[in-house]
């Protein structure tokens, strides 16, 4: 049977830990992110993160359920931080463009957090409030309410497919990455015109790419196909509002 979770009020810690600090959920998802950078995504345990608070172990369970609801929390740090660098303008693409960099970027500061959270659901608030304001990007714009929940999934989609892919690339050690992106100039790039005939046309522009994420191209993709679905009633009144002259 599962743990009850303690009110915030009642499993507040009344003394500091051997470290001077005040346990908090804030706290404990921070020392998490600390822990998952040094020890990776498979190194956070309970018996690790009490050790980095200097508390015991038992006390995580007074503020999460168990090490996945932990694993949400920290989902939702990472959500909310995106969320924290974002401001709307009314542009609807520029905006969700901006969000998505957004995303992608917060998660791969933490990469070996990315690796653990990014397929998940958090159901929490921040993550709650980013959703909210992509359907409400979307619906704003003109899109019909099917159109803006089919464009809101491949946005949130393919925003943490690659965050994860990514953030895979970045929790390998230095000489593994290394070697994975040498692998460009060394392999791809020395086969033979009569046997690979593309690749070898193409090897230089490939190792100039591939290091690099797709997430920008994919995004800016996806928005133009988006833009595409707005009614054409939503079209020319936005074109009729740009028109110099046209008072809005």
């Amino acid at each position: 049977m599962p743990k009850q979770v303690v009110p915030e009020g009642a499993r507040r810690r009344r003394r500091p830990t051997r470290q001077g600090s005040v346990l908090s959920e804030t706290l404990i998802v921070h020392t998490a992110l600390r822990v998952l950078k040094e020890h990776g995504s498979t190194g956070l345990t309970a018996r690790r993160l009490g050790a980095a608070l200097g508390a015991d172990p038992s006390t995580l369970y007074r503020y999460f359920a168990g090490m996945d609801d932990l694993t949400r929390a920290i989902g939702e740090e990472l959500m909310g931080r995106a969320l924290d660098d974002w401001t709307a303008t009314g542009h609807w693409q520029a905006d969700l463009r901006a969000l998505g960099l957004a995303i992608h970027s917060s998660y791969l500061a933490h990469p070996q957090a990315a690796v653990l959270t990014a397929s998940r659901v958090t159901g929490r608030p921040r993550e709650i409030a980013v959703d909210e304001a992509i359907l409400g990007v979307l619906r704003v714009a003109g899109f019909p309410d099917a159109t803006a929940v089919r464009v809101y999934h491949a946005f949130i989609d393919s925003s943490l497919a690659f965050a994860a892919l990514d953030a895979g690339s970045l929790a390998l050690t230095d000489e593994a990455r290394e070697t994975d992106e040498e692998m460009w100039n060394s392999t791809y790039a020395r086969l033979p015109a009569d046997t690979h005939p593309h690749i070898a046309a193409t090897a230089r522009l490939l190792a100039g790419r591939m290091t690099h994420s797709a997430y920008p191209v994919v995004l800016d993709t996806l928005l133009d196909a988006a833009a595409s679905q707005l009614p054409t009633t939503t079209h020319r009144r936005r074109a009729a509002k740009a028109r110099p002259g046209r008072s809005t």
